[in-house]
């Protein structure tokens, strides 16, 4: 007896279609299009359950524009929300960076705990949720040992709760002020007093400009600032651990962005940051924190502006002398997306095609053989089959698939083969040049130059 799979609310597959059809990431039912990468999928897998066993992981997922990185970071934040992990993500910008001089590694800790995330509040902004769900249990607790709201002692006993939970983060840096927090937090819950509350998520989320205003809201002395935004990362990885999850996850993309930074001195700060992050969790001095960044491979490889320009972080990352002929050693800090085989791009097509009719309430009426004569057309066109990415087939496909549903006098391979149909390789190819072009020189580099 078989068991068959649950249906995919509608409301899944229009979210999914939407975005495949602009050439996004889904971030609804990405698990439903999954095909190929099962040796990175099963090494990011083995990493949550490293973390969630009080562990720590770093990696750097590297893809040309369009290759699957987006997606593969969307695919894991999916799995980790599944596995009861809490997920913070954010994207890099020349407004958010991982550290500089107009406050930008704070504006992408201020991005992460904006979008922090749980499985039941996908959306992020899940900070208060989680505080409220944790207060919730402990009450829950103590009411089932016998103690009911109205005693006077059941208030004591919960924060006495609180407080053991908390006291681990005492002995890490900047734990005793994080713990302060939490305490206050919990004393707003109970006396109803939302503006303690309200200032509590406030120093959470690093939104104090001074220590002063810190002080007169909550009686800590600490803000959280550009240096230090890292320490409370992990400081919040070891909290969601302590009341009830499995980890903190966080997904860092478009690491581009600090390729792109022409100030060599701000651009190897960055880069300095980074490696501070990857020795951490890799020497064993974070717990229970797992971090994913989305890369380039320029962005990596480049000895005069990327990554390898800083030699700590070219020698922990470069792969292997004995990693050739298409070896990829899956347990280092660096993965590498190679260009999707064909055999894994026609079950791409073949499960779209089968989730469009379904979405649409309608029979299948593209045949596998206009799925090869449409892979033959894209790849011809485009040039040869390494220049096939995701993106690319995926939004002509899709785009497809919704002409023949507008325009039922069409048919598939007149479509397709028709001399008007031009795939979207050439504008990818314009934006991965955008993506990956080498900043300007540094003008500093030649300030005092004469001929």
């Amino acid at each position: 007896m078989t068991t068959q799979s649950p249906p995919i609310p509608k409301r899944v597959t229009a979210a999914l279609f939407q975005a495949l059809g602009a050439g996004v990431v889904p971030s609804l039912g990405i698990e439903h299009i999954v095909v190929g990468r099962k040796p990175e999928i099963e090494a990011l897998l083995g990493d949550l359950e490293n973390v969630r066993e009080g562990g720590a992981g770093f990696r750097i997922i590297a893809g040309r524009y369009g290759a699957g990185k987006s997606f593969l970071l969307q695919l894991l934040r999916s799995y980790a929300l599944n596995r009861n992990f809490v997920v913070a993500s954010a994207d890099l910008s020349p407004e958010r960076r991982l550290t500089g001089a107009r406050g930008q590694g704070l504006a992408t800790y201020r991005e992460l705990t904006r979008n922090l995330s749980t499985r039941v509040r996908q959306e992020g902004g899940a900070l208060s949720a989680v505080l409220e769900k944790w207060i919730s249990t402990l009450q829950g607790q103590v009411v089932a040992q016998g103690m009911q709201p109205g005693d006077p002692a059941f208030g004591p006993e919960v924060e006495q709760r609180i407080r053991e939970a908390v006291s681990d983060l005492e002995g890490m840096v900047h734990g005793f002020d994080f713990a302060a927090v939490i305490s206050a937090y919990w004393r707003g819950h109970q006396a109803g007093d939302d503006a303690l509350k309200n200032a509590a998520l406030k120093w959470l989320r690093g939104e104090y400009s001074t220590k002063t205003e810190a002080r007169e809201a909550l009686g800590v002395r600490v803000i959280i600032d550009d240096d230090g935004w890292y320490d409370y990362v992990k400081l919040l990885a070891h909290f969601v651990h302590a009341i009830g999850y499995a980890g903190l996850v966080v997904v860092i993309d478009e690491a581009v962005n600090l390729y792109k930074v022409t100030q060599s001195g701000a651009r190897h700060a960055n880069y300095e940051k980074l490696l501070t992050i990857l020795n951490d969790t890799l020497q064993g001095r974070a717990q229970h924190l797992q971090v994913l960044v989305g890369a380039t491979p320029q962005m990596v490889e480049d000895t005069r502006r990327g990554l390898y320009s800083y030699e700590a972080l070219r020698t922990r990352l470069e792969s292997s002398r004995f990693a050739v002929g298409g070896l990829q050693d899956y347990a280092g800090p660096m993965l590498r997306l190679e260009t999707l085989a064909q055999e894994e791009v026609f079950a791409l097509l073949h499960r779209l095609r089968e989730l469009h009719a379904l979405h649409h309430g309608a029979a299948v009426t593209v045949t596998d053989d206009e799925l090869v004569a449409f892979m033959a057309e894209v790849l011809g066109r485009l040039g040869a089959p390494e220049f096939l990415t995701p993106r690319d087939v995926t939004r002509d496909f899709v785009s497809v698939l919704n002409l023949l549903r507008q325009h039922r006098h069409l048919s598939f391979l007149g479509l397709v083969q028709s001399s008007d149909f031009q795939p979207s390789r050439t504008d990818v190819l314009a934006e991965a040049r955008r993506e990956e072009a080498p900043p300007a020189p540094d003008t500093a580099e030649f300030a005092a130059f004469e001929l």
